[in-house]
């Protein structure tokens, strides 16, 4: 299921700030960077590098306005290890600044035998849980997130993440005919928002005109008619 609502224009411009902010804070970067799946992308996104308070605080803003934007129903918020952990945390956070107080857990990689022990920490899981991520490639992170989610008895139920890359998935190998978020929609049954996606990219670097950043263009442009997805 796609997840479009109303105030279009303005979820463009959050999106738009999004990319920019993501360009200041040194996040997205543009030359040639090789893929997990072997493919020379002309940008970059690592999400890691949103490293202090400051970036961190108002990353976490972006996401609870798409989130509210979205219209997404959900009870709690689900980080999965590593990235989605602090991601979980501060949106949690800016959520309840803004007056939704909801609960957080998140998983651990290896199972502590002491203390509480087990995998889980936070906040028990039940009710519509809300994934919080950074990107989707393959959307294995989040089919592990699903199996700890209703293996606790809850309702794997949306995901929310930076960038879609709209760009195909690869099995074994191969290319396939779609995105890692097209698949979490049409055959995980899960709804999925993004702050932003390569076409808000595209715009951003578009509108650069034909200095600075909008050298890029044609490059970013190429690489998507090639391996995009609608």
């Amino acid at each position: 299921m796609t997840v479009e609502g109303a105030g279009s224009a303005q979820m463009d411009r959050l999106a738009q700030d999004f990319v920019q902010f993501s360009v200041e804070s040194g996040v997205l970067r543009f030359g040639e960077f090789k893929t997990k799946a072997g493919r020379l992308s002309p940008y970059f996104f690592n999400a890691g590098l949103f490293d202090d308070g400051a970036k961190l605080g108002r990353l976490a803003r972006f996401y609870a306005e798409r989130i509210t934007a979205s219209g997404i129903e959900f009870d709690m918020l689900f980080g999965p290890a590593y990235k989605g952990i602090p991601l979980g945390a501060a949106v949690a956070i800016e959520l309840a600044r803004l007056g939704r107080n909801v609960p957080f857990a998140y998983n651990r990689k290896e199972a502590k035998d002491h203390g509480e022990g087990g995998t889980l920490v936070g906040a028990p899981l039940k009710g519509r849980v809300l994934i919080v991520d950074d990107v989707m490639s393959a959307g294995t992170a989040v089919r592990e997130s699903i199996g700890i989610i209703q293996a606790a008895g809850a309702v794997p139920h949306a995901v929310a993440i930076a960038l879609d890359r709209q760009e195909k998935a690869t099995e074994n190998g191969q290319d396939v005919s779609h995105s890692a978020v097209q698949y979490v929609r049409s055959q995980l049954g899960l709804q999925v928002c993004a702050i932003a996606r390569l076409a808000d990219l595209l715009q951003y670097l578009a509108n650069q005109g034909s200095g600075g950043l909008g050298i890029h263009h044609q490059n970013v442009l190429a690489y998507r008619e090639r391996y995009g997805v609608d």
